[in-house]
């Protein structure tokens, strides 16, 4: 039997039509958004035990002691699991837990751009300075050059993250980011090359903010969190810790100058301000799951095939199927976002054609954050393989150019901590 994940956001459309109807005004612009269908059936016990061991691989690999994850299979199932503790030796975790979403932030942030473009409030080809002034090396950037991460910016984040640590709490605002992250010149002519800069979505943000005249975590709301029904979401620029929050960790180097696996420190408390619009959100695996899928299969009102045209590839050694535009990494047919954050290895992706969506994050900042994108592909492999359910029919476009073991050996090969 199938059934759809939320309504919520369909239903709020048509409750603000009735009321428009009723009341006999207009309308006010809204998302529409159509949820997808996911049949409610779990997925066999082989495919299950994979899922498991690639993911105690990733957490021992990383030295994580939690990890929660979503995977869906429209035709075949849902496999939601919370996998290990909170800390060494704390409670167990549970899959409803929030954490930092990471870079999965860019993404929206450009769902953002591409909602106000929808309704005539910004231009995607906007070059920056008409929205921002003080930023004379920005001079030729449009906001869709800071979208596809193709302005040429570097990152901040490199330059202040041994102050995240040293004091968490502390609120960054967003124009500080901005001056870390210019502070050392461009890496390439706007348009040239795709290289992924947290100050390019930042500025990003600080343009959207302009020119819709609301924060950004109202804009977040907007276009985002309430068309999706994703109520355990936000942009947060504060701290976020206790219950309800995994317990974010990042394993620190012992009298030996080596790796302590052992144990690692909770840095739960960074301040989401050190992200902003670039990796400044707060989620669930639910939430993401339903967010993912969305941008995959375009279900929004906003959403464009323009967004994700003409991708350019994330490297000059990067296979021919691995691009990215539009906020996202486009993996073969997987589109998404995946990276590190401090506390947090986060991946989330879906495929374009079938639906198949894969959501995981791990509690320990202090590996690569590929290691997240690498697990979330071997499930993705996994998954795709899947039988369907019965009175169910298996897609027949979803098959992934590698195999799991391509991307379980590369998280043993990038092993910081000793493998069981």
């Amino acid at each position: 039997m199938r059934r759809n994940r939320r309504a919520r956001g369909v239903w709020a459309v048509l409750a603000a039509s009735a009321i428009a109807v009723i009341t006999g005004c207009s309308p006010s612009p809204t998302v529409e958004h159509e949820p997808l269908p996911q049949v409610d059936a779990a997925f066999p016990s082989a495919i299950q035990d994979q899922l498991t061991t690639a993911v105690q691989t990733a957490m021992a690999a990383t030295g994580s002691t939690g990890a929660i994850v979503e995977v869906r299979a429209p035709w075949a199932g849902v496999w939601r699991q919370a996998l290990g503790t909170q800390t060494p030796k704390g409670g167990a975790v549970s899959p409803d837990l929030a954490f930092k979403a990471g870079p999965i932030t860019r993404a929206m942030t450009c769902d953002v751009l591409y909602g106000m473009a929808h309704r005539g409030i910004v231009r995607i080809d906007d070059h920056l300075t008409r929205w921002l002034s003080g930023y004379p090396s920005a001079e030729g950037i449009t906001l869709g050059d800071l979208c596809d991460s193709t302005s040429g910016l570097k990152s901040y984040a490199k330059e202040i993250s041994d102050r995240w640590y040293v004091t968490p709490e502390r609120v960054w605002k967003p124009k500080e980011l901005v001056a870390y992250g210019m502070s050392t010149g461009l890496d390439g002519e706007p348009g040239a090359a795709y290289r992924d800069s947290d100050t390019g979505y930042v500025l990003l943000g600080l343009a959207l903010e302009r020119a819709g005249g609301k924060s950004a975590a109202d804009l977040f709301d907007e276009y985002v969190f309430e068309p999706l029904g994703m109520e355990s979401s936000s942009l947060t620029s504060g701290s976020r810790t206790g219950a309800g929050m995994l317990t974010g960790q990042r394993s620190v180097n012992g009298d030996d100058g080596k790796i302590d696996c052992a144990a690692p420190v909770d840095v739960t408390a960074v301040s989401g301000s050190a992200g902003f619009t670039a990796a400044g959100v707060f989620s669930t695996v639910d939430d993401l799951s339903d967010y993912v899928q969305a941008l995959a299969l375009g279900t929004r009102s906003f959403d464009t095939e323009a967004r994700f045209a003409d991708p350019l590839p994330t490297s000059t050694t990067a296979p021919t199927w691995l691009t990215a535009r539009g906020g996202a990494v486009q993996a073969a047919t997987l589109v998404g976002q995946a990276g590190a954050v401090p506390g947090y290895l986060t991946a989330a992706f879906a495929d374009r054609e079938t639906g198949m969506s894969v959501v995981v994050v791990l509690n320990n900042s202090r590996a690569s954050g590929v290691n997240a994108r690498d697990l979330a592909w071997e499930l993705a492999a996994i998954v795709s393989k899947a039988p369907a359910a019965a009175g169910e029919k298996a897609p027949e476009g979803g098959r992934l150019p590698w195999e799991p073991q391509t991307y379980a050996d590369k998280i043993v090969d990038a092993a910081i901590c000793p493998l069981p």
